[in-house]
């Protein structure tokens, strides 16, 4: 199994405000959203011949050759600042990130991690530019390195147990991501626990949500510009249902959904009808297709893109 499959206050300051609060949403659309038309991309990565495919939402598509299966982390995101997703990768081996920029086509490469770390691309700092960020598990902890775009700053933030899966999301609506992990319970069937560090004034925040197996699979459901607590539980059987539990931030409620099936379906959940809510999603390995429930008005369709064995690009957020 290759990486990749293995891992998956004047009206002027309200203003800045605001739109720092979008960026800390979008990003995760962005770094799908190659044609910038505020929707996003179905993608794909072949790992048999390491090409990206790419069907814009705008129209057209595009095939680009780029990392290497075995040895290599996918990581897009909009490291330029251009509101257009960045084809990237950072690779294991020599803790160097490649990624093709999309405001001037040119090819960049950042040595920040070592062998061993997990790559976390993110825009920890609000700039709108994705940061260089990786997850070190060292004598039982969690240390955080993060390498900010917006002045090139070193952040370092010793967070969680070296058994947490992580969990980076805009939990507190700053505009800035913040460090999370989940932590499973002693069991499969064990209570897990999130735990935030919120950039917003230093606080932890604690809460219950989910299940020592579950997956985590974060983005902002009911649009408020807040990341909501968000799992899939898959079932039984390879035949089972997938079903997704969000603890909704606007109001507290939890949205359960059916949607996928566990022996067959990839997650990939981002914002593909463009009404600023990520959309519960999966990519069907047998039929090369991605199945979307429409945030817009709960219309269920599929997009026949990629072939089996494909990777959807949009589970890279998936831990």
């Amino acid at each position: 199994m290759t990486k990749f499959l293995a891992a998956a206050a004047t009206f002027a300051v309200l203003t800045m405000i605001i739109a720092s609060t979008v960026f800390s949403q979008t990003s995760l659309r962005n770094a799908m959203d190659t044609d910038a038309d505020g929707r996003a991309d179905f993608s794909v990565f072949r790992p048999s011949n390491n090409v990206w495919y790419i069907n814009q939402s705008g129209g057209g598509f595009s095939i680009q050759t780029f990392g290497l299966a075995n040895e290599d982390f996918i990581t897009p995101g909009d490291y330029d600042g251009d509101g257009k997703g960045d084809i990237g990768v950072w690779r294991d081996v020599n803790g160097i990130w490649y990624h093709l920029n999309s405001s001037d086509g040119t090819f960049s490469a950042t040595q920040f991690g070592i062998s061993g770390d997990e790559p976390v691309a993110r825009d920890f700092d609000g700039d709108g530019r994705t940061d260089h960020g990786i997850v070190r598990r060292t004598n039982g902890t969690m240390v955080w390195y993060v390498l900010k775009s917006h002045d090139n700053s070193y952040m370092v933030q010793q967070f969680g147990l070296s058994s947490d899966y992580i969990a980076p999301g805009d939990y507190d609506g700053d505009g800035k991501f913040d460090i999370a992990v989940q932590r499973p319970g002693a069991t499969a069937s064990s209570q897990s626990i999130f735990y935030v560090y919120q950039s917003s004034n230093s606080a932890v925040k604690v809460v219950a949500w989910g299940v020592g197996n579950d997956l985590v699979v974060p983005g902002d459901y009911d649009g408020d510009h807040k990341t909501d607590f968000a799992i899939l539980r898959e079932g039984a059987t390879p035949t089972s249902s997938l079903v997704w539990f969000v603890l909704l931030s606007s109001n507290g409620q939890a949205l359960a959904v059916p949607f996928g099936t566990t022996g067959d379906d990839l997650n990939a959940q981002n914002d593909y009808d463009g009404d600023g809510k990520t959309d519960i999603a999966i990519w069907r390995n047998s039929t090369g297709q991605f199945w979307v429930r429409r945030s817009t008005d709960g219309v269920y369709t599929a997009t026949q893109w990629g072939v089996p064995n494909d990777y959807p690009v949009a589970s890279y957020d998936t831990h």
